[in-house]
């Protein structure tokens, strides 16, 4: 039996000196980008998905805005593998800690008609938003964004950061933008929070 794969010393010794949110959101961009071979919560040394190689630039440059993304996709209709037919909302779901930066996503998810959910992590009476299903195939959900994490399952997505930034990010909020239609219409969310997020 083989050992499950782990992510490198190097990588491991990065995430773990991270001390800030912008930090984390920088390392998070550099594995975007191609600068890391693994990040936490991810199969180790594998970067994003081949359907996100176009949207890199923008979940980058999101990253070191302060909005953490975790989970992405983009906009299709087509026939997929298994013969179906598979529909996809372009959407986004990433961590913010940024009170004022969190407002202005909303508001800009609200001025451009985009979907949003909202789930404050261990605060009682927040917003807890149900899922967005983003992804159908014949019809029928297949994948949603959104909705409350359990805390099992945040530890699990940021396993190997120092306690300190762990401390900070337990306290943020994730937060999805999807578009309302299925396609590559969906492309105007990725303009909106680009143009939205260059301008705070």
């Amino acid at each position: 039996m083989t050992a499950p794969a782990r992510m490198s010393r190097a990588d491991s010794r990065r995430w773990r000196a991270a001390r800030t949110p912008a930090d984390l959101g920088d390392l998070m961009a550099h594995w975007l980008e191609g600068g890391l071979g693994s990040r936490p919560g991810y199969e180790p040394h594998w970067g994003p998905d081949d359907e996100t190689t176009e949207l890199i630039p923008t979940l980058a440059a999101l990253c070191r805005t302060g909005y953490i993304t975790t989970c992405s996709q983009p906009g299709l209709a087509s026939t997929g593998a298994n013969g179906g037919w598979w529909e996809q909302k372009a959407a986004v779901t990433g961590l913010v800690t940024d009170e004022a930066l969190l407002a202005s996503l909303l508001r800009i998810a609200a001025d451009t008609g985009m979907n949003t959910c909202v789930n404050h992590l261990r605060r009682r009476g927040g917003r807890h938003g149900q899922p967005i299903v983003v992804t159908t195939c014949d019809g029928q959900p297949v994948t949603a964004f959104g909705g409350r994490i359990r805390r099992a399952d945040f530890a699990l997505e940021w396993a190997g950061l120092h306690p300190r930034l762990f401390a900070q990010i337990a306290t943020g909020t994730y937060l999805t933008i999807a578009a309302p239609a299925y396609g590559t219409t969906g492309r105007i969310l990725w303009q909106a929070v680009n143009e939205g997020t260059s301008a705070t």
